[in-house]
């Protein structure tokens, strides 16, 4: 007996682009989220900011600081807060490899995308180490070294 293939589908509803810009990332794995049902409704529509917001482990629990996610527009008033601490699910392993890389190593953990797989909003994950001013000024150099060959290679076909 063979069982179907499913395939998981996956929409992305915010994704924190300034995390590239601003860390050299690594190290990414997905959590889940705790949120509140106009949250859910909020984060539906998109009313989703991350580019401030970075994932910290205190008391053995992972939480999601700082991001944003703005009041559902037909809440009544037990609407939520826009920024409050968010619970984030992971496994007790992960919890403790995510404290072990912030805690020795000085890195950080940061949320790249929020996106909804199959009914459930879950939380890309990556540690990531900032990236200093000059650091910026060189990988903005290489990608314009490389959108200029890429348009090159364009013009000569």
């Amino acid at each position: 007996m063979e069982f179907p293939k499913v395939e998981s589908k996956i929409k992305i509803l915010s994704d924190n682009r300034a995390a590239g810009h601003n860390y050299y990332l690594s190290d990414r794995m997905e959590a889940g989220l705790v949120l509140t049902g106009t949250e859910v409704k909020a984060a539906k529509d998109g009313k989703i900011q991350l580019k401030d917001a970075f994932g910290e482990v205190a008391a053995n629990e992972a939480w999601l600081v700082n991001a944003h996610i703005s009041k559902y527009s037909h809440g009544n008033i037990m609407n939520h807060e826009p920024v409050r601490r968010r619970k984030l699910l992971l496994h007790r392993a992960e919890i403790q490899k995510l404290l072990e890389t912030t805690r020795e190593r000085g890195l950080t953990v940061v949320p790249t995308k929020l996106y909804l797989k199959n009914g459930l909003i879950k939380v890309e994950l990556a540690v990531g180490r900032g990236k200093k001013l000059h650091d910026k000024r060189e990988s903005e150099r290489e990608r314009e070294m490389k959108n200029e060959a890429r348009a090159a290679l364009g013009r000569r076909k």
